[in-house]
């Protein structure tokens, strides 16, 4: 199959080149999104048959094979797209669903690069992120990683203002927005930089694209001592490089300093978990949140699950993310045992940070979707009153479970109780 990809930008009387012209003169069949069609329809020869590019794409690509069989010289399905077809755009498509086809691309400027020619804005520095259709993994990675400036592709529930919005609840303030509304379109068209704040208050047409420009730092000090810790803003790209956040620094359990992986022993435990070349890490027994919130600033490129059983949690890892910018935690409340973890990512790291006496049960549902090449981490605390040896319960689950250990690494923080860290490859 060969296609011929044109791109086209939002204004309604378009330009094309003469050789652009003579291909649109030329065609038969032809395809684009709706308001492609409104745009070219004048164009378009009196016979041509337009094929709808609507979900699922599936059904889209069925019509093309017809019409390719149908055709008598194997003519090309013209296509319309926005902007640049290979950039996040049509044309990449066509590339993965159809591997053999023949492609032929003319392109115009994308809707960023169009944002950032009205802006005056030099635009080779610029992190890319598209928000069409995808969650939000990358756009909360641009941002704890501190990118100076993010160029942002939305749609309809990724809008400016719930970006604007995810962005002050995480604490990232120090941002200017501008956004595009129909660009290219002389009589639609509107360019606005605004504050996050209005952002968040604003309705905005559709097409919009965003550019984001970092006007600040905030300078925090956190191992400054503050009656409110509410005023801790640690989302600051400067603290980022730091490698650990302050326990005291946490909003508790119950105020229980305790109930928390103290940070020598987070590093610790983070370091084991080896998550720089991991893809999807589980926290289970997540308590405060610190390891998942750790975990989540020093790589952001992971996949998090946090699971606990106990409900008020929720609400205190929720606190905490949004304290120490921390967006994209995937947080699960209830028992572990009787959690469906059957659509969750399936995990190449786990930390056990609870077990509640069932550590076996728990390594073995683990080991169910354990991906392979993979390290599951446990914590195992010495105490006096600890009736339960979990050292016992994890060396006859790695046994059971036919799991290799590694060399355990023991530490003493001060007078608080050892705690031996545990460590397992399937």
């Amino acid at each position: 199959m060969r296609f011929i990809v044109i791109g086209i930008t939002d204004n309604p009387k378009p330009w094309f080149p003469p050789e652009v012209l003579e291909v649109i003169k030329n065609g038969k069949v032809f395809s684009g999104g709706k308001r492609h069609h409104e745009i070219v329809a004048p164009l378009l020869p009196a016979d041509a048959q337009w094929i709808d590019i609507t979900i699922p794409l599936d059904a889209v690509f069925e019509q093309f094979k017809i019409v390719n069989c149908k055709s008598v010289n194997r003519k090309s399905i013209i296509v319309f797209a926005s902007g640049d077809p290979l950039f996040f755009g049509f044309a990449n498509t066509i590339k993965r669903k159809l591997p053999e086809a023949e492609i032929v691309v003319y392109p115009t400027f994308n809707s960023l690069q169009m944002l950032a020619h009205r802006l005056v804005m030099p635009y080779h520095d610029m992190r890319i992120v598209s928000l069409t259709g995808r969650p939000w993994h990358e756009f909360d990675k641009a941002l704890i990683e501190g990118a100076e400036k993010i160029g942002i592709l939305t749609d309809r529930e990724h809008t400016p203002s719930a970006i604007a919005q995810r962005m002050l609840d995480y604490g990232y303030t120090y941002y200017n927005m501008s956004v595009g509304e129909h660009l290219g379109n002389p009589t639609l068209e509107k360019v606005s930089t605004l504050t996050l704040e209005e952002a968040a208050h604003r309705d905005f047409s559709i097409p919009n694209c965003i550019i984001l420009a970092r006007i600040t730092r905030i300078n925090t000090d956190l191992n400054s001592k503050t009656e409110n810790k509410s005023s801790v803003n640690p989302c600051n790209p400067c603290l980022r490089k730091r490698f650990g956040i302050p326990d005291a620094a946490f909003v508790l359990l119950d105020g229980r300093e305790k109930m928390i992986t103290k940070m020598p022993i987070r590093l610790l435990t983070l370091q084991a978990l080896e998550l720089p070349k991991k893809h999807v890490f589980w926290d289970i027994g997540f308590c405060t949140g610190s390891v998942s919130i750790e975990a989540r600033l020093q790589f952001p490129h992971l996949t998090i699950c946090a699971f606990e059983i106990r409900p008020e949690c929720e609400a205190i890892i929720q606190e905490n993310a949004r304290r120490f910018g921390s967006p994209g935690i995937d947080v699960h409340i209830g028992d572990f045992l009787v959690t469906d973890i059957s659509a969750l990512p399936r995990p190449d790291a786990v930390f056990i940070g609870g077990h509640g006496g069932r550590l076996k049960d728990i390594m073995a549902k683990v080991l169910s979707v354990l991906s392979p090449d993979s390290i599951i981490v446990f914590n195992s605390v010495v105490a006096p009153k600890v009736t339960t040896d979990s050292r016992q319960l994890w060396d006859e689950a790695c046994a059971e479970l036919g799991l290799q250990q590694d060399p355990p690494t023991r530490i003493q923080l001060n007078d608080n109780h050892p705690i031996t860290i545990l460590k397992c490859r399937r």
